[in-house]
């Protein structure tokens, strides 16, 4: 499998090319394929990590299937051999990474559930005694899990940063049913992984969602418990009052936090350890929530 930077699916409209996946217009639905661009600190990386889409992309699959008693998904086709045929012919670039999913309109705002102290929300603690306007005990350490999840939402940049806000903000700007609707579907999504998680030895500190409306329908869309947009932490080396090794880019993250780039900038230029090392530890994340292996799946 070639590693896959930027795709180009001639006579289909690439309406998103964003810091990861690119989205392409199919009349009645959208492909969107997830590519190996890594990004951090809203940059996008000249180098792109083996394999990576296609674990994002199989391991929403796996996610979205699981959470259907929960709430449905955009899926419509996971598989490429039901791809039409137009299609077929981009097998290098679509084969293991892409799905065609239903047209949502977005709810502009980013759900994120947190079971445990840590990230910004370690930060923001040791600063405000709070997260998102979520006060909380004094005392407690880093990487301590919470009494219940807390849901802190953020608004949904297009570009930059995005924005905390509150829960009451939330509801304000998308309306209070819907808002207690999308507060109580994460928090259940959250808790059912990480229970699973938990018996293949992972612990999930953290996730984000996103959500769509299809014909008035609430429905989960983007990418679900991710190594992108969650926190996998080694179950066997989980200790509070520090910082965790991690299945995710974390690994990646901190490595740039020890170089002198002031992320405004050019990123720095991954070394191929650094590539290699962020590529095995997203295909180990695969490996131990499902309990398969991914180029075998894949026949790569």
């Amino acid at each position: 499998m070639k590693t896959i930077k930027k795709t180009d699916i001639k006579g289909f409209t690439k309406i998103s090319e964003g810091k990861v996946r690119d989205i392409y217009d199919l009349d009645d639905n959208l492909l969107i394929v997830t590519t190996d661009r890594m990004s951090a600190f809203d940059h996008v990386l000249k180098e792109g990590i083996k394999y990576k889409g296609a674990v994002l992309n199989n391991i929403s699959n796996f996610w979205f299937n699981m959470m259907e008693d929960i709430i449905g998904n955009h899926l419509e086709k996971e598989n490429f051999s039901d791809f039409p045929e137009e299609l077929k012919k981009y097998k290098e670039q679509l084969y293991g990474r892409s799905v065609i999913v239903k047209k949502a309109e977005p709810v502009k705002v980013e759900c994120i559930v947190r079971g445990f102290l840590t990230g910004s929300g370690w930060r923001s603690y040791k600063k405000e005694g709070e997260i998102c306007g979520i006060e909380l005990p004094e005392g407690l350490k880093e990487s301590e899990e919470f009494e219940s999840p807390l849901f802190t939402p953020t608004t949904k940049a297009d570009e930059g940063h995005d924005e905390n806000i509150t829960f009451a903000e939330m509801k304000d700007f998308i309306g209070a049913k819907l808002a207690n609707k999308i507060k109580d579907i994460s928090i259940k999504i959250y808790n059912k992984a990480k229970e699973y998680a938990k018996k293949r030895g992972i612990i999930i500190a953290d996730t984000k969602f996103e959500f769509g409306l299809v014909d008035g329908e609430l429905i989960i869309i983007d990418e679900i418990l991710t190594p992108d947009s969650s926190r996998f932490w080694p179950m066997d080396e989980y200790e509070v009052g520090r910082k965790q090794k991690s299945f995710d880019k974390q690994y990646l993250r901190d490595w740039l936090e020890n170089t002198d780039w002031d992320k405004n900038s050019t990123p720095p230029s991954l070394s191929k350890n650094v590539q290699e090392v962020t590529s095995a530890k997203y295909l180990d994340a695969y490996k131990k929530l499902t309990g398969k292996d991914l180029l075998d799946e894949l026949e790569l």
